[in-house]
């Protein structure tokens, strides 16, 4: 079993920024992928980054640019980093993990709200 919680969310202006973390904890030796989701009031949850365990990434079209993800293996972290952020960028925010076992999880997530 692995648990992951969330931090960082917050209340930015438009073009802010903001950093998030996920802190794994339990079974971390068996995490492969991590990656931030994110849903919106009335939407579906959706991918906006990921990353592998050696390191490859990838990201949503609407936030390419503006996001980077990086993971520290060493503290069992994984963090997004979101510039030039846009109201249509307010959701709550998941953290992910998948096992080489390919069991996913989450974490409770994180609201993230960006003012006009």
């Amino acid at each position: 079993q692995v648990q992951l919680v969330e931090s960082g969310g917050g209340l930015v202006p438009a073009g802010g920024s903001l950093r998030l973390s996920c802190a794994a904890s339990g079974s971390t030796f068996s995490i492969n992928a991590m990656g931030w989701y994110r849903q919106a009031p009335g939407k579906q949850r959706e991918l906006v980054a990921a990353i592998s365990s050696g390191g490859s990434t990838n990201y949503a079209d609407s936030v390419k640019g503006r996001v980077t993800i990086s993971r520290d293996n060493a503290k069992n972290t994984v963090y997004l980093q979101m510039s030039s952020l846009k109201p249509e960028d307010t959701a709550v925010y998941y953290c992910n993990c998948k096992d080489f076992n390919n069991r996913y999880y989450w974490g409770q997530g994180t609201q993230v709200t960006v003012s006009s």
